[in-house]
């Protein structure tokens, strides 16, 4: 969080508009399992959302869109359980570009 915060920062400073996304999804990771990334991925994103919140800037949320009920990654939008695949990269498309239009137009 401290290292996003600080590229923020630096944005701001430098007149740069800032999005900050969540983090997706993931239950585990294939290649270092054990670290039940889960938690600690919903955790972040409350810190993120509430920095966003705090500090005026645009929280975009792919988690929401992306998540199953054990939260992990929907297996419809992943090869791998971590990353989306390439469908789903395309319908996160508009998310971003709303993102976008949205801090360009305020």
């Amino acid at each position: 969080m401290n290292n996003i915060e600080s590229m923020a920062e630096l944005a701001r400073s430098n007149d740069i508009r800032v999005i900050i996304s969540s983090v997706l999804p993931a239950l585990d990771f294939p290649w270092n399992r054990g670290l039940e990334p889960a938690q600690k991925v919903i955790k972040l994103n409350k810190i993120l959302k509430e920095y966003c919140s705090k500090e005026k800037r645009y929280y975009l949320d792919y988690f929401s869109h992306m998540v199953d009920v054990q939260d992990r990654l929907k297996a419809e939008y992943t090869y791998d359980g971590v990353h989306p695949n390439k469908a789903r990269y395309k319908a996160m498309a508009p998310l971003a570009k709303s993102a976008v239009d949205s801090v360009l137009n305020d």
